[in-house]
């Protein structure tokens, strides 16, 4: 079990247990819609938390004056305190982000060539699957198309555009440019404006690169939305995360979005039985939810059971995590991170805190967030993280530390930064050794080079290392304690 605490969420694993082996009955009775709603909640977690980050961004876009779905927004700095779009966000690489709609037609994308530089070009589909993730490890870094095709597209890709098959028409393009350090912002603004969508319809052997853009899209139909019913609260503030706008939903609002969503991006094959246990509650695709013509007592058995799956998934962040944690480290999201299969359960926590999650090849993130009260990192204590010279961080990309508030957001201090890293200029130890110093202080003149800043309160580390090397995939590299500087001896584990 990953260390993000998939198990905090074992009382829906039970509900789901039990719900499957209840009998088809026409009118489940209360016992067995409680356990459907937990488990069906679960599982189309995810699929409702990306529309309503989709959502939240292009209306967000619109009021900016950006351009909408099947165009690149590209982040030209680094996200900052005040991001909260995607939580836990990386200050590693830039972002060039794109919502694709592929209902009308196959959009291409060309990337230039970066020259050496790493890259990943990630494609989730609508339940947030990673199905493809093109970029230096996969294909190298030289100037190449792709189109990627919605389900059940029938036609023919021109010769020189690698074809990849989305499994929704709903796709998020989540691409990461190599940065090197804030001077090398320009080198990677001049790789971003090199990549380019462009729609099937529009693309004459790569002569579309030079055409002027297509106008900017407009702000999404409100058909998605959930629908609004007599007496219910408002919609989603979307000034809000889109965790928090999701966690506002009541249980009727929850499940009409999916029973919506569920028309345009179908459910994998393996889904089968889940999308049989909605049915029995009448969630259907493109069909109205009506559960105001259940008993009373099935009524407060479904908000029960939805209720139930919702809290597990609203107190992950703050538990941090169970199983085994060496030297205080939780093993990231786990192998199942990004092909999830019917493991719901860790693709609804992924989803929570930490989604667009790349897939460990790509890379692993480890994390050190106490449940412990005693031992949880706090800007109270300094901390040092040590690395021998023949333990450093073995990847074939880069590697990075940073620093996380306890909501998974970045927090303000007095330079600016969230993390830090083998691109920074760091001062290595005569042996080769390094230290890195997490606290709230300055450590000093000597040492402020290799000081990751903390605080006032209770925060969160996470280690990244992209394109991980065997060690670490198999196991058989973790990383050094984190010791509170305080304490002589004392290492952060459970």
């Amino acid at each position: 079990m990953n260390a993000y605490g998939f198990c905090t969420i074992t009382i829906t694993a039970a509900l789901a247990s039990a719900a499957a082996a209840a009998s088809a009955t026409e009118n489940p009775a209360a016992a067995e819609i409680r356990g459907i709603a937990a488990s069906a909640y679960t599982f189309a977690y995810p699929l409702v938390l990306l529309d309503v980050t989709r959502r939240t961004d292009l209306e967000r876009r619109a009021q900016a004056g950006l351009p909408g779905a099947n165009h690149f927004v590209h982040a030209r700095a680094f996200p900052d305190e005040h991001s909260r779009i995607v939580i836990r966000p990386n200050a590693d690489t830039l972002y060039s982000t794109a919502w694709l709609d592929l209902s009308h037609e196959p959009i291409l994308l060309h990337v230039p060539d970066t020259h050496g530089r790493y890259y990943v070009m990630q494609l989730l589909d609508a339940w947030t699957e990673t199905f493809d993730m093109p970029g230096k490890r996969t294909r190298g870094t030289g100037a190449r198309w792709f189109g990627i095709t919605g389900p059940g597209w029938k036609g023919t890709l021109p010769p020189n555009v690698e074809k990849i098959n989305a499994p929704t028409n709903t796709v998020w393009l989540l691409g990461r440019t190599q940065v090197n350090g804030v001077a090398d912002y320009g080198e990677v603004h001049a790789i971003q404006d090199g990549f380019a969508l462009v729609p099937l319809s529009q693309y004459a052997h790569g002569a579309a690169l030079s055409a002027p853009a297509p106008a900017p899209a407009p702000a999404p139909a409100p058909a998605s939305a959930p629908a609004s019913t007599p007496g219910s609260s408002p919609g989603p503030n979307r000034g809000d995360p889109p965790p928090l706008q999701v966690r506002r939903m009541t249980a009727r609002e929850f499940f009409q979005l999916v029973a919506n969503l569920l028309k345009t991006n179908p459910p994998h094959a393996q889904d089968a039985p889940l999308m049989k246990q909605l049915a029995r509650l009448g969630i259907l695709p493109g069909r109205i939810f009506n559960p105001e013509s259940w008993s009373t007592e099935d009524q407060q058995a479904f908000e029960q059971g939805a209720k139930a799956a919702a809290d597990s998934l609203a107190t992950l962040g703050s538990q941090g995590g169970a199983g085994e944690k060496p030297n205080g480290w939780s093993s990231g999201f786990g192998a199942a991170t990004g092909r999830y299969g019917i493991r719901y359960d860790a693709r609804a926590a992924v989803a929570r805190l930490g989604l667009g999650a790349l897939p460990p090849e790509e890379a692993i993130y480890f994390s050190c967030c106490q449940s412990d009260a005693a031992h949880s990192l706090s800007g109270e204590h300094a901390y040092t993280l040590h690395f021998s010279a023949a333990q450093l961080p073995p990847v074939r990309a880069f590697w990075s530390l940073t620093l996380y508030g306890e909501d998974g957001y970045f927090v303000a201090n007095s330079i600016r930064r969230f993390a830090i890293g083998d691109r920074d200029a760091l001062k290595f130890n005569t042996d080769g050794s390094l230290d890195l110093f997490v606290q709230r202080d300055a450590p000093g003149t000597d040492r402020d080079s290799n000081w990751l800043p903390a605080p006032d309160g209770k925060f969160n580390l996470s280690l990244r290392l992209y394109w991980p090397g065997e060690d670490v995939l198999r196991g058989r590299w973790q990383p050094p304690p984190v010791t509170n500087q305080d304490v002589t001896s004392s290492t952060l584990r459970n």
